[in-house]
Parts: C-alpha cells; sequence; structure tokens
C-alpha cells in the first residue's frame, strides 16, 4: 500500500530542504568554460613557426557568452583555478536546481491527484455554494 498523500508530501519536502541547504554551500558562480592554449607569436623566426611548431604557452582562456556574444578573456593560472571553481559551483547549483523543480513537479502532481480524488470523492460543497449563488441571481 503506498504511503498516505500527506507522507508523500513530508518526504518530497524533506528531500527539497536538503537541496536548499546544499545551495548554502555554494560560493560565486560564472558560466563558461576554462580552456588550456597554446599559441603562437608574431615574430616569424621563432620556434613556434619551426616544422613542427613548438607553440608559446599554456595560456588559460574563459570563454562564455554574455548578452548573446561570445566573450573571451585571458588569464593567469591564479585566476583560471577560480573561475574553474566558479563554473563548478555554477554546474552544482543547475543540478540542484533541477532536482528541485522535479521535486516540485512530483509535489505538484501529489496535490493535484488528491484535489481531484476530493472533488471525485463526494465533496461536492464548492458546488453546491456555486450553485445555490448563481441559482438566487436575477
Amino acid at each position: 500500500m503506498p504511503p498516505a498523500p500527506e507522507h508523500q508530501l513530508a518526504r518530497l519536502r524533506a528531500r527539497y530542504e536538503k537541496h536548499v541547504a546544499e545551495l548554502h554551500k555554494l560560493g560565486f558562480m560564472l558560466k563558461g568554460s576554462v580552456t588550456q592554449r597554446f599559441l603562437p607569436c608574431g615574430s616569424q623566426g621563432c620556434r613556434c613557426h619551426s616544422d613542427p611548431p613548438q607553440l608559446h604557452g599554456p595560456y588559460w582562456q574563459w570563454t562564455s557568452k554574455v548578452k548573446g556574444k561570445t566573450v573571451s578573456r585571458m588569464l593567469s593560472e591564479e585566476q583560471a583555478r577560480r573561475y574553474q571553481e566558479w563554473i563548478a559551483d555554477w554546474k552544482r547549483f543547475e543540478k540542484i536546481a533541477r532536482a528541485m523543480h522535479e521535486l516540485s513537479d512530483e509535489a505538484d502532481a501529489l496535490l493535484r491527484a488528491e484535489e481531484q480524488a476530493a472533488r471525485t470523492n463526494g465533496d461536492t460543497s464548492r458546488r453546491r455554494r456555486r450553485g445555490g449563488a448563481s441559482a438566487s441571481r436575477p
């Protein structure tokens, strides 16, 4: 026998609250990605233009969409570590938000089913009030 709706709702609420607690652990967040790049320079006689090329680097680059446009920024190694942490926090936030949304959907389905069951099991007090009120109008 499945648990009563109020017990199911309490379980959903407890799981939801765990996700709320996880949100409190997150720090700053950034969207985007950090990549390590090796690049050639502009000097034609440099080793980076030989065959095979020996490129300069590593260089760190952050790339993201900002207001619909791709934005890139060169970073120091320290900045790259910080950006990677913030991007990881953004991904954790998205995962937690998805889980909270799914729990909310489950709670909504549970409550709607309970309301529907109440309507079909003879809880007609609303209908009577509406019918009575409309019947008294001219």
